[in-house]
């Protein structure tokens, strides 16, 4: 039977799902704006991050709400915990989409014609559909989705130390533009961290469908005794 604040819980859902759309969306604009040249693009993604913090706000609000007036059983209890770390994440996701929303925005205004990015499009792609993956196995309690995402995180972090190491040379090959390529690591860099918190999300989906810690996992197993002690 449902309780009849269930419907308290399908708010929050909502909302965490509609602050996950609006940061992926500014993930995609960010990176179109770059690659398209369209400063009112990147202009878009910078103003619109005030919405995602009060998408955060809200969700904190109601999760904080909910376990002070009700009686929550353990798996409300995970969700709720769940929601203000997964909502933590999802601001922290709109702050890089507006970080490279500025990057973006210096090297449109000052090399109008450049298109050499790397592969910092693909990544763009990888990290969308991390997120937008781990935001559907929250709303259908999927561990198997979830998982799937962690196993692409690290595919994102070889294309991001790739792009280092791609830029780096080309700064060194033209050192009056060493601006640019730094503008271009750093948007690499919070592609990487863009992942790193779709990763996050897996993990804590993870958490709430099967109370199963995945998060700093080798700390959490025992330590063995070394050869030297025996």
């Amino acid at each position: 039977m449902k309780r009849f604040f269930h419907n308290e819980l399908d708010t929050l859902r909502s909302h965490l799902m509609l602050m996950g759309e609006k940061a992926n969306d500014a993930v995609n604009k960010s990176i179109k704006g770059l690659t398209e040249k369209d400063i009112d693009l990147v202009n878009n993604v910078i103003a619109s991050d005030e919405d995602i913090d009060a998408l955060e706000v809200e969700i904190d609000y109601e999760a904080t709400r909910y376990l002070t007036l009700r009686a929550p059983v353990a798996s409300d209890l995970r969700l709720m915990t769940v929601a203000i770390k997964a909502s933590h994440d999802l601001e922290r996701v709109g702050d890089e989409a507006r970080n490279i929303a500025k990057r973006a925005r210096k090297i449109i205004l000052k090399q109008a014609g450049y298109s050499e990015f790397q592969t910092i499009p693909d990544m763009a792609i990888m990290a969308q559909d991390m997120l937008r993956d781990a935001l559907q196995s929250f709303l259908h309690e999927e561990s198997e989705r979830a998982y799937q995402v962690m196993e692409k995180d690290e595919e994102v972090d070889q294309l991001n130390k790739a792009n280092i190491k791609a830029f780096i040379r080309m700064a060194k090959d033209d050192p009056d533009l060493i601006n640019r390529f730094l503008d271009l690591i750093f948007i690499s860099k919070s592609l990487e961290r863009i992942a790193d918190h779709a990763t996050n999300l897996a993990e804590e989906v993870i958490f709430l469908t099967t109370a199963t810690e995945t998060r700093h996992k080798a700390a959490l197993e025992p330590k063995k005794e070394s050869r030297e002690s025996e």
